[in-house]
C-alpha cells in the first residue's frame, strides 16, 4: 500500500483540493509540506500529536516538511472554534515557546539542510508595512467569503474584532511566503482550519497565477485532536516536567473503549494489518488493546525506557503490587502544613488530582479517594508529616495514582 492510501486507510485524511495530484506527490517524495503550531505555552501537548506523527510519516517517505510556529500570528491569535478572544503574549514569552516547541519536535522530525525546516512567520509578518500589506493583499480577499468561514462563525456570535478579522489574511500569506521562499507546495491542516487554508491556496493563484502548483489538505481529527489534549486537572503535554510519563502512560490506557483501535490507527506506527486483526477485539482484549496503545505513544514521545517504567509501575499498581518507584511524586513543603498534618483536600489539590477544595470534597464524600489503600472515610482526614516523610500513595477513582512526599 502507497502512502497516501495508507494515510486514508488510517482515517487521516478529510478533504483535499486535488486528490491525485495530491496522492501522486505524496507518494514520490515530492511534497513540501508545512503545519503550522501556535505557541500558546511553553509545551506541545497530544492535541498535536497527529500533526506531528503525519510530519513523521511523510518525512519518512522522503517529503520535506516544514514546522511553522505562528510566533507573528500569535501577536493576533486564532479566533477558530473560539467564542472568546484569545490573551496577548509578549514577543519575549512567544520566542520561549517557540524554542520549547522545537526541542519536543526533534524527537518525530529530522532537521537539518533537505531534510526538514522550522519557520518562525514572525520573521516577516513582523516587518510588513501595514498600507502595503493591505494594497497587495488585501484585494484578493472578498469580505462576504471571510465572513462566511467557519473559523469566524462562533466569534460572530459574540463580536468579532477586527483585530481576529485579520488572521485568515495573514495565514493565507504564510503560505504564499513559503511557496515562493522555500518551495513550499502543500499544506495540512484540521478541519477547523479549512477556510483558512483556501484563503493560502487561492491568494497564490491569485498573485501568481492559475499555473502556480498549490495543494491543500486536512486532517480528519485534527480539531478533535485538539479537544484530546484537555483533562479534568488539565493539559496533557509531551514536556515529562508538566505530565509525567506514567501520567501519560495512564492518559492513553484510560482512553474509551470505542476509541481504542482509531487511535492505535491514527497515532501509531503499527502496520495496519496487525491492527486490522484487532478489530474483533473485546473485553479484556480492548484493554490489552489499550496497554499497546499507551505504550508505542509514550514510547514515541518519551523514550523506550520511560515507556517500559511507566508500564511496568501501571502494572505492578493494578495488581496490587505497591510498586511506586515510577509513579508522579509532588513534594509538600512543611508550610503547608498545620500542625504537623495536612488536610486531605489541600493534599488533592497540591497534587493536581483537584482543581479545587470543593472538587476534591465531592470525590471524597462520593468514595473515590484512597490513601494508602485505605479509603478516605471523610473530607477531614489528615495525613501527619511523620506519613509524607515515608511517602503517601493517593489513589483517585480506580486509575489515577499519585505520590506525596515531604520536601
Amino acid at each position: 500500500m502507497k502512502l497516501y492510501d495508507e494515510l486514508v486507510a488510517r482515517g487521516l485524511i478529510a478533504q483535499v483540493t486535488n486528490e491525485e495530484e495530491i496522492r501522486e506527490m505524496i507518494d514520490n517524495g515530492k511534497a513540501t509540506f508545512y503545519i503550522g503550531f501556535d505557541p500558546t505555552a511553553d509545551s506541545l501537548h497530544v492535541g498535536h500529536f497527529m500533526a506531528l506523527c503525519l510530519m513523521k510519516r511523510l518525512q519518512m517517505a522522503g517529503n520535506k516538511p516544514i514546522a511553522l510556529i505562528g510566533g507573528g500570528t500569535a501577536m493576533i491569535g486564532d479566533p477558530s472554534g473560539r467564542t472568546d478572544m484569545r490573551s496577548m503574549m509578549t514577543q519575549e514569552t512567544i520566542q520561549h515557546n517557540c524554542d520549547c516547541f522545537k526541542k519536543q519536535m526533534e524527537r518525530f522530525i529530522e532537521f537539518g539542510e533537505d531534510k526538514a525546516r522550522m519557520v518562525n512567520n514572525a520573521d516577516w509578518l513582523l516587518k510588513l508595512n501595514y498600507i502595503d500589506f493591505i494594497r497587495d493583499i488585501g484585494g484578493c480577499f472578498s469580505v462576504n467569503n471571510m465572513l462566511r468561514a467557519e473559523c469566524f462563525k462562533q466569534r460572530m456570535e459574540k463580536g468579532l474584532s477586527f483585530l481576529e478579522f485579520n488572521y485568515m489574511p495573514m495565514q493565507s500569506y504564510d503560505f504564499y511566503y513559503l511557496f515562493k521562499e522555500y518551495g513550499c507546495n502543500m499544506q495540512f491542516g484540521g478541519n477547523d482550519q479549512w477556510s483558512n487554508m483556501l484563503g493560502g491556496t487561492e491568494l497564490i493563484r491569485k498573485k501568481l497565477g492559475k499555473d502556480a502548483h498549490a495543494m491543500t489538505i486536512t486532517l480528519l481529527l485534527n480539531s478533535e485532536g485538539k479537544k484530546m489534549g484537555k483533562t479534568a486537572k488539565g493539559a496533557v503535554w509531551l514536556d515529562p516536567n508538566k505530565t509525567s510519563p506514567f501520567d501519560f502512560y495512564q492518559y492513553w490506557r484510560n482512553v474509551e473503549d470505542a476509541d481504542v483501535l482509531k487511535c492505535i490507527r491514527m497515532l501509531t506506527f503499527l502496520p495496519l494489518e496487525q491492527i486490522n486483526e484487532m478489530e474483533s477485539w473485546k473485553d479484556a482484549q480492548l484493554n490489552t488493546a489499550k496497554e499497546i496503545l499507551a505504550y508505542e505513544l509514550t514510547k514515541l514521545v518519551h523514550g523506550q525506557e520511560e515507556a517500559d517504567k511507566a508500564q511496568a509501575a501501571a502494572k505492578a499498581l493494578f495488581a496490587g503490587l505497591g510498586d511506586d518507584a515510577n509513579m508522579p511524586t509532588t513534594e509538600i513543603t512543611a508550610d503547608k502544613l498545620v500542625d504537623g498534618k495536612i488536610g486531605i483536600l489541600s493534599l488533592m489539590v497540591a497534587c493536581g488530582l483537584a482543581p479545587s477544595n470543593k472538587q476534591a470534597r465531592q470525590l471524597v464524600e462520593q468514595g473515590g479517594v484512597f490513601v494508602n489503600d485505605e479509603k478516605v472515610p471523610a473530607a477531614q482526614f489528615t495525613v501527619s508529616e511523620e506519613d509524607l516523610r515515608q511517602g503517601v500513595k493517593i489513589r483517585k477513582g480506580k486509575k489515577v495514582f499519585h505520590k506525596a512526599v515531604l520536601a
